[in-house]
């Protein structure tokens, strides 16, 4: 099956309530010749999206091409969260990278996240931008280590904006009783994701970089030029850089080795009242919780429960993905059950066995960046930047970023579905004892 195409109409956004609620969408056209450009960037989330502004507005004549429409991925039908550090905690990252480079990889999550909100500044992205993220512990025995990471982050790092939340407080903050504790984290935040993606798209074009939607690519042949094929045109250019994540599918084994797609699911409820919505999450916060399959979310603008859990690992979406992902909610928040639930749709994201994003250079002139492990809002965005910078001559936060332990899935690319679908089973079955 072909991933790009099997859950979802062509060249349209998913039903979600982001496309309902989705900023003016330009429509950029299919590619129908053959051209030459400097860079070409396969995928239009915020990997090449962020790649191409950054790479434009460096001088390069940039040509990014997208299978369907600018932000149609993962980055436009996500959680919104705009997290801090990496997808693995410090101290779990200390002891795989050692203390010097789990630092180096900190900064580097602060920096996605002052990219994120100066790019939304600079470019005045209107998308819903709102400051925290409170991390909430499902089973007691992971109170003392939300404890103690706080007080990490705050005396090894230097990070002020994190702080311990007890039983009581979390729960008049949650308006739930499925919690024991947690953390609060004020400089991380949460946004509409695809207004995120398509201010990033209009600024790209803005700054002279050539969008072609609607333009899947079939193959590629490595040389100096890369020679890029789609359906109907080509591209020859003096780079490449492979932006795809979840939708890679067989365009690169070698990527495709390292990272694996899963499907993650969200709904939207109708909108509900001042005092409910307060009722619900008091502070208006992004909540993400210690399940292994985790539970996100948080409220829109318009005051609708946006809920995103469980996941699957076959192609298709479960067909009823309202009744899928209502239970989940529920389970939270019993006082839901006559609400109104409006839209419901999946999307498809990219993991790696470390949780860690997969960047590597596939050849001298040929780059790639996947494998966000749903922590991609910044960090993807982050990535294009790296690439850009890398690509143009200072590989230093590439460098960094590359040698970060991704290993292969056990079977490469054939044989990791079966596998993983075991492991998730074990932990889906943890998370529930």
């Amino acid at each position: 099956m072909d991933i790009l195409h099997v859950n979802d109409q062509p060249g349209e956004h998913a039903p979600s309530y982001y496309a309902a609620t989705a900023n003016e969408m330009p429509s950029y056209p299919a590619l129908e010749e053959e051209i030459s450009c400097d860079v070409c960037i396969v995928g239009g989330g915020y990997t090449g999206l962020s790649a191409a502004l950054h790479l434009a507005e460096r001088g390069y004549d940039v040509v990014l091409l997208d299978a369907h429409r600018a932000g149609w991925g993962a980055s436009g039908r996500n959680g919104g969260q705009v997290g801090s550090g990496q997808r693995v905690e410090q101290d779990e990252l200390e002891g795989m990278v050692g203390k010097d480079n789990a630092r180096l990889l900190w900064d580097i999550g602060e920096d996605s996240k002052k990219l994120v909100r100066s790019l939304i500044k600079r470019f005045n992205i209107d998308c819903d931008y709102k400051p925290g993220i409170l991390h909430a512990d499902h089973r007691k025995r992971f109170v003392p280590h939300s404890r103690a990471y706080a007080e990490k982050l705050q005396k090894d790092y230097g990070y002020e904006h994190i702080r311990f939340v007890d039983q009581d407080e979390i729960r008049s903050m949650l308006g739930s009783t499925a919690y024991y504790g947690g953390t609060l984290d004020t400089d991380s935040g949460h946004l509409h994701p695809l207004n995120f993606a398509l201010g990033l798209a209009q600024a790209a074009s803005a700054a002279g970089t050539r969008i072609f939607e609607r333009s899947q690519v079939t193959g590629y042949t490595q040389g100096d030029p890369v020679r890029v094929e789609t359906a109907r045109g080509a591209v020859k250019a003096r780079y490449m850089i492979l932006a795809c994540n979840g939708y890679l599918g067989g365009l690169d084994r070698q990527v495709a080795s390292h990272v694996m797609p899963i499907n993650n699911f969200m709904i939207a409820t109708e909108p509900l009242s001042d005092d409910k919505a307060r009722e619900l999450i008091r502070d208006d916060v992004a909540v993400g919780d210690s399940k292994f399959v985790i539970n996100y979310y948080r409220l829109s603008a318009d005051k609708r429960m946006l809920f995103g859990g469980g996941e699957s690992y076959g192609y298709k979406f479960p067909k009823d993905i309202k009744g899928f992902v209502r239970s989940k909610m529920l389970e939270i928040y019993p006082q839901l059950k006559d609400v109104r639930i409006d839209y419901g749709w999946g999307g498809t994201l990219g993991i790696t066995m470390s949780r860690l994003p997969h960047l590597a250079r596939l050849s001298p002139n040929v780059f790639s960046s996947a494998g966000y492990s749903g922590h991609g809002v910044a960090m993807a965005t982050l990535a294009g930047e790296v690439m850009a910078e890398a690509l143009d001559g200072t590989a230093s936060r590439f460098d960094i970023m590359s040698n970060v332990p991704t290993p292969r899935f056990p079977g490469g690319d054939r044989l990791r579905w079966p596998l993983l679908v075991l492991a998730m089973s074990y932990y889906s079955l943890r998370d529930r004892l």
